[in-house]
């Protein structure tokens, strides 16, 4: 039986059994897990391959004296006090009905930071690894390339001189213009970032290889290792590196989150290159809002209780996973083709909730069912940093009797303002499709169902839109990302700060 390390990993609680169980406790648990989670029998679900890895990991742990007594003594020398977050799945229903096609049902998982981290005693910055990655092509000369020179300086300001700071400018090709370093000498680094000029052409990817390069000097658990890019312009053809670019980042502990300036650039892409990482991505129309997008986005991060956060899902053989949308902080759309969702960082005293989508499948026997299993994991930070995960093994009751169970309120209010987003989304597709009336309809819904919940303004944009595209069948690229990242903004329940229809500071 080969070595497996037990650091950071409960392999108790990896099989769902107690400390005291026999090694026929062990292996029977090992064998459930295997009939939901072995690649054999669950092929569709990459989470269940993930999963069973370490499910088997766990048992070769338990099933070996030796290293049962080592991982025992391991376990009893963790702190009974030490700083840990916690992980609640709440489903829409808890007892549904068996149909002869397969249904939906939605589950909201929330992960939670442990409340005793906003007491002083706890309370610590996050050290920081953060790189700038910032577009300098010839469409950022002006008032975009200042306003980001004074986010910068007022960045380096608020950074610790324990802190790591690079800053990369790119346009059809990348220049470091402050290498990996500690912020000490803040004027010399203010003095670096004065002389940026534009120039050039929209090449992101050579921008953000360089960045990923920079963090990479610094890499560190104990650091929160971060990319921050900014773009006005489209990029072209290298859009599939970039994406693997970030995936491979997000391996090494890398997120990237991005904003895009003004209307130029291509907000699917960015939302694809964030959420491969955990990062999240941001709609600026004001010069204002770009100097407090920036300092806002750096000083979360300095407010981080758990880094490299993960969701491991992994459904049953029968079960499939359709979508996940993370709700707060920053909505945002999440991947789920590979089983794992990278969720970046968690925040003192803010939780992270992920509202996920599940087909459920036809004739489903009656009784109690298995119906996904959810890790949380990620590195808390403490006097220590420790790497912890926590599981949700999610059972419903299967009758044949319409269930009476109404979801709960947290879930409708979500469903609600996924909704809205849906809506323009619904709006775009169908102008894809050539259905000018449908997107037109689409946008008046929208915009009514805004005005209902008091969304005046955003309303108005929604009834303007539909005019324009019953008029010319097209939306505006101004209102077709402000309407998106607008109604996404509503999902978290805050202001957004990252996205404004406010140009009281100069329009970008």
């Amino acid at each position: 039986m080969s070595t497996v390390t037990f650091e950071g990993v409960d392999a108790y609680s990896m099989l769902g059994i107690a400390p005291s169980s026999t090694f026929d406790d062990v292996k029977a648990a090992y064998r459930r897990a295997a009939r939901r989670l072995h690649p054999d029998v669950n092929r569709n679900n990459p989470g269940a391959a993930a999963q069973f890895q370490q499910i088997t990991g766990a048992y070769e742990i338990l099933a070996d004296p030796a290293q049962r007594t080592k991982h025992d003594e391991y376990v009893q020398k963790i702190p009974r006090d030490q700083l840990h977050f916690s992980l609640r799945v709440m489903p829409s229903k808890r007892r549904i009905t068996t149909l002869t096609e397969p249904q939906v049902i939605y589950m909201l998982a929330e992960v939670f930071p442990d409340p005793r981290a906003t007491h002083e005693s706890h309370k610590r910055e996050s050290r920081l690894n953060l790189c700038l990655v910032l577009d300098r092509s010839n469409s950022m000369n002006g008032p975009r390339l200042n306003q980001l020179k004074v986010a910068a300086h007022q960045i380096i300001d608020q950074m610790n001189e324990t802190d790591i700071l690079s800053l990369v400018a790119f346009n059809d090709r990348a220049e470091v213009i402050i290498p990996a370093t500690a912020v000490t000498d803040r004027a010399a680094l203010k003095a670096r970032v004065s002389l940026m000029s534009a120039s050039g052409g929209t090449e992101l990817l050579h921008g953000l290889q360089s960045g990923i390069g920079e963090v990479r000097k610094f890499l560190a658990p104990r650091l929160v290792n971060h990319i921050l890019l900014l773009t006005d312009g489209n990029t072209f053809g290298d859009n599939a590196t970039a994406l693997q670019a970030s995936r491979d980042a997000a391996k090494e502990g890398i997120a990237i989150s991005a904003m895009g300036l003004g209307q130029e650039w291509n907000d699917d892409f960015l939302d694809e290159l964030v959420s491969a990482s955990g990062g999240s991505s941001s709609y600026i129309n004001s010069a204002g809002a770009v100097v407090r997008f920036l300092n806002n986005h750096v000083r979360n991060l300095s407010k981080v209780f758990s880094d490299r956060m993960f969701l491991s899902i992994a459904p049953d053989p029968d079960v499939k996973l359709e979508s996940a949308f993370r709700l707060a902080p920053s909505p945002q759309p999440l991947s789920v083709e590979h089983g794992f969702i990278p969720l970046g960082t968690l925040q003192r005293g803010r939780n992270i909730s992920v509202l996920m989508q599940f087909e459920m499948p036809a004739n489903m026997p009656l009784g109690f069912r298995s119906a996904a299993r959810i890790v949380a994991v990620g590195d808390v930070f403490g006097e220590t940093i420790h790497r912890f995960q926590t599981i949700s093994d999610l059972s419903l009751e299967v009758t044949n009797t319409t269930a009476q169970d109404k979801p709960p309120t947290a879930i409708l209010e979500a469903l609600g303002k996924l909704t809205l987003y849906r809506m323009q989304e619904r709006a775009q597709q169908a102008l894809d499709a050539g259905d000018v009336r449908q997107a037109t309809r689409s946008l008046e819904n929208l915009a009514n169902r805004l005005q209902a919940l008091g969304e005046s303004d955003l309303a108005q944009q929604a009834r303007a839109e539909a005019q324009q595209v019953a008029h010319t069948a097209n939306l505006t690229e101004r209102g077709r990302k402000s309407l998106k990242f607008h109604t996404r903004s509503l999902m978290s329940g805050e202001n957004s700060d990252s996205s404004t229809s406010s140009n009281s500071n100069g329009d970008l």
